[in-house]
């Protein structure tokens, strides 16, 4: 029996080998590149003044008139959204367009209509940071698949990593829990690799099963199937509208009329967006956020854009009242994957996890190269074996 379980952890070593040099790469960019994204909303409020204005006493100009004042300062293109924030914050409005791709948003002085910045979201260091983090910087559907296939390989790494982890007995397990700092630099990599490695398995875990939620379509469908009871997700649509030509006498543009319904109904919203129609067909969407820091609790309604009926949604992201335990653990996918869900102290474990999980491939690689330099002087692998343990 105990033959049986050396080979079998001598595979499950080899498996982490292979698979931790495959991908050490990618794992140690998107750790780094996910320490960065996790403070992303505190480093912007530092680094972007023209987000901030001076309060005033005096309503904010409607969208329409916003739409019209965006429409000056990018001509020729299209806006998809205005964002309304507490007082204090600038409007945004944002272009947004797939062909020819272009990601605009224009910082307006709500009180004024007076554009604060015109940013072309291409050149953003934040969006940068996203498009390799979910992407590589490649085309889409070449960059995520490799991003989810390196996500999937390091879940695997996790697991395989554990059963290497695992102590034979309660004397070695007084090894496997600390550092020892006062050995050779050999040793403490290696328990830095092993002992880091255990500590964050159990919140990188999260990360990356979130990451694959985002990654692979089939992995995002049992989750929900799982968690739902054996219901099948409904892929995000948006509804139309019925065109009514009568309608569109109205004197109030109905993007502004849905403004004072959206104000009515959510006075406590920290964040109301509404979405320019575009199509005579399409419908208007509103977004309504109490968090500013989280995305999970938004209600996301759509309306007739000529009567201003709330046509209903089938999909998770419709009033978060109507959403189910499933919907709602779809809709905390984002939140969980950068630590927000938690606040502050869930950002913290994020970067110091993402940190730790860069790190593995690091000191994984100086691992398998310092027991490759031992073998060329032709030191026996039992006598590594046990130099390790």
């Amino acid at each position: 029996m105990g033959t049986k379980k050396k080979d079998l952890k001598y595979w499950i070593g080899k498996i982490h080998l292979w698979l931790g040099l495959g991908s050490g790469l990618i794992v140690l960019f998107l750790g780094l590149t996910g320490c960065i994204l996790a403070f992303q909303h505190e480093i912007e409020s530092v680094t972007t003044p023209y987000r901030y204005i001076k309060n005033e006493q005096r309503p904010f100009l409607p969208p329409s008139v916003l739409k019209a004042a965006a429409e000056k300062a990018l001509p020729g293109k299209h806006p998809h959204s205005v964002s309304f924030f507490p007082k204090g914050r600038a409007a945004e409005v944002a272009f947004y367009a797939a062909d020819p791709e272009y990601y605009y948003i224009v910082y307006f002085n709500p009180y004024s209509g007076q554009v604060l910045k015109v940013k072309d979201m291409n050149r953003d260091f934040f969006r940068i940071v996203i498009m390799g983090h979910y992407y590589l910087w490649l085309p889409p559907a070449i960059g995520q698949p490799i991003v989810a296939s390196a996500t999937l390989i390091f879940v695997i790494m996790l697991i395989t990593g554990l059963v290497l982890w695992w102590p034979k007995n309660r004397a070695a397990s007084k090894q496997r829990f600390s550092v020892k700092w006062n050995a050779r630099w050999r040793r403490v990599n290696y328990d830095l690799h092993n002992v880091l490695g255990f500590y964050v398995s159990w919140v990188i875990i999260f990360i990356a099963l979130t990451g694959l939620v985002m990654g692979f379509q089939w992995f995002a469908k049992t989750v929900y199937w799982t968690s739902s009871g054996g219901k099948s997700l409904v892929q995000y649509y948006e509804p139309f509208s019925k065109k009514n030509t009568a309608a569109l006498a109205a004197a109030t543009p109905v993007t502004d009329r849905l403004w004072e319904k959206m104000k009515a109904d959510y006075p406590k919203a920290q964040f109301l967006e509404i979405h320019y129609p575009e199509s005579d067909t399409a419908t208007i969407s509103a977004v309504a956020n109490p968090d500013m820091d989280t995305y999970w609790k938004q209600d996301i309604l759509y309306f007739d854009q000529y009567t201003l009926q709330e046509i209903p949604v089938t999909h998770s992201y419709n009033r978060f009242a109507k959403a189910s335990a499933a919907d709602k653990l779809a809709r905390m996918n984002y939140d969980i994957h950068v630590g927000a869900i938690l606040g502050l102290p869930g950002k913290i474990m994020a970067f110091c996890a993402s940190l730790i999980a860069a790190s593995l491939p690091v000191t994984g690689v100086y691992i398998w190269w310092g027991r490759r330099h031992k073998k060329s002087k032709g030191k026996p692998v039992a006598a590594q074996q046990v130099a390790m343990a």
